[in-house]
């Protein structure tokens, strides 16, 4: 991590122009203390090791019935169409939804001031999440061998809290805020917890 020419940390690899992306979301008085992005490309994750043969059973099932009443020529055409949304789920979750995390990680951008956490990301517009530092309770942090790794603040519960629930279109928005996959994880999360510790000194002061 290097620092910008007002002091804020910048992680490995993110340019000014991720900064200059989140200055409009600070307020007056608001100090930007780390700006980063998420680990770019394509990714596998550890959910993946469960994804993977799942989604190859559930392809390999639609492609065998869709083959299957196609080859069949007296089959109705329902029973022809019927197939067809199972076959474009399981090239979703096979191959599509890696090119569609690595397309939203490829839009999003972090950041943390001395009062928020701030996420800003969207395909198809800006969209904004911010946290404020003293109503973050529950963070969890989870590196890798290499320092990268993933901050979550706060905890998902049903469906969205599955392995792999991101991959599946419309669990993204259920699941709590992160930064994903970003390098030096460790001193991001301790940075946190002392800006954390500066408000509340601040407070009781």
């Amino acid at each position: 991590m290097g620092y910008s020419g007002d002091g804020a940390i910048r992680g490995k690899d993110v340019t000014f122009s991720t900064e200059q992306k989140l200055r409009p979301e600070l307020g007056r008085d608001e100090r930007l203390l780390w700006a980063g992005v998420p680990g770019q490309g394509l990714r596998f994750r550890s959910s993946d090791w469960l994804m993977v043969p799942f989604s190859l059973m559930w392809g390999g099932f639609a492609f065998f019935w869709e083959f299957s009443v196609t080859a069949i020529g007296k089959a109705p055409l329902f029973m022809k169409l019927w197939g067809i949304p199972f076959v474009l789920m399981g090239l979703y979750i096979i191959v599509g939804r890696f090119f569609v995390d690595s397309l939203r990680r490829a839009h999003a951008d972090y950041g943390v001031t001395d009062q928020r956490v701030i996420i800003v990301d969207g395909l198809f517009g800006r969209r904004v999440k911010s946290l404020a530092l003293e109503g973050v309770a529950d963070m969890s942090l989870s590196e890798r061998p290499d320092g990268s790794g993933t901050i979550t603040f706060g905890s998902g519960t049903g469906p969205s809290s599955w392995p792999g629930g991101s991959s599946w279109p419309g669990m993204r928005n259920r699941q709590p805020p992160s930064f994903e996959m970003i390098p030096g994880v460790r001193q991001v999360y301790s940075l946190i917890r002392e800006a954390q510790q500066s408000n509340r000194g601040r407070r009781v002061a």
